[in-house]
């Protein structure tokens, strides 16, 4: 009993962290990751609350944590989120996102509702969410995965294709569907190879915006700096949407060498909100990859 009471506290003064405004913001996504490492229905309620918050990047990753911790208890808000019109749609996109990776078959209507929504972001997601979930054994979706991250499609056969080039024509062929398009990405991401994270980067090039920050996102998941030079000039392009300069920044963030903190630098007072602050998230975890730290979030429970 002592131990829950402690346990409670600790969550508590984590989620305190989280929902304090005057925090930095590297120390409230710090404490958001903490929150998902641990679990359960109390980090999900601090999280939940953060959802009020102005910054749309910090309430984006806020939906992004539920969907990977993959508690149904998340489904109500997530479904209340997505409804949300008045929300960003980079928050309503991962709203959409998160419920897919849950994979609660009943929130399916709610996805079809908005497979036409008036932002293309949100409708390719759920566009995405209801391939998916309809397509898709949950038991499958972690098997090959070298992140461990869930992902919104699931990776080709193996036996389909046979080299790198195969599946970056898939990538990059936009009379393909989106969907089949998201299983080359996530299968070249598997191979975790230098080609194969090359071919990935020449899909910064192609696409909407939805595909495009997915391409970043998993850029980031592999740090290969083999890709800094395409996503910084995918930073740098300033007419290019938020939404994948914003997963450009953050990709730089986990590969992290010195070039990639200069380039953060330069962007760390951008005129688009979500950029700059993505920019700041990502220095804080070039701080991580270049630290002794065993776990993102390890300083913040020890000062806790």
């Amino acid at each position: 009993m002592e131990n829950i009471k402690k346990n409670t506290v600790i969550i508590e003064n984590i989620g305190k962290i989280l929902l304090d405004t005057t925090r930095p913001l590297k120390e409230r996504f710090r404490a958001l990751f903490t929150l998902r490492n641990i679990g359960g229905e109390l980090s999900i309620n601090c999280i939940e609350k953060c959802f009020a918050d102005t910054s749309a990047l910090l309430k984006h990753e806020c939906a992004y944590c539920l969907g990977q911790m993959q508690d149904p208890l998340s489904v109500p808000k997530l479904e209340s989120i997505l409804e949300d019109l008045s929300e960003e749609p980079i928050v309503r996109h991962e709203a959409a996102e998160a419920l897919a990776a849950i994979g609660d078959k009943r929130s399916l209507p709610l996805l079809k509702k908005y497979l036409n929504d008036s932002s293309i972001e949100v409708a390719e997601t759920c566009q995405l969410a209801v391939r998916k979930m309809e397509e898709t054994d949950m038991k499958e979706m972690s098997s090959e995965n070298p992140f461990q991250s869930v992902d919104p499609a699931v990776p080709l056969p193996k036996s389909s294709f046979n080299s790198v080039n195969e599946l970056e024509n898939i990538l990059l062929n936009e009379s393909e569907s989106l969907y089949k398009r998201y299983q080359a990405m996530f299968s070249l991401r598997n191979m975790n190879s230098k080609e194969a994270a090359i071919s990935l980067a020449k899909g910064l090039c192609y696409g909407s915006a939805l595909f495009k920050h997915e391409v970043a996102y998993v850029l980031g998941q592999m740090q290969n700096d083999a890709t800094v030079k395409q996503l910084a000039n995918v930073l740098f392009d300033e007419t290019e949407h938020e939404m994948v300069r914003h997963e450009c920044a953050e990709a730089l963030g986990s590969i992290a060498t010195e070039e990639c903190i200069s380039i953060l630098n330069r962007y760390v007072k951008d005129e688009k909100r979500i950029v700059r602050e993505s920019c700041e998230v990502a220095l804080d975890m070039c701080d991580y990859e270049n630290s002794k730290e065993f776990q993102y979030a390890n300083s913040l429970i020890k000062a806790i």
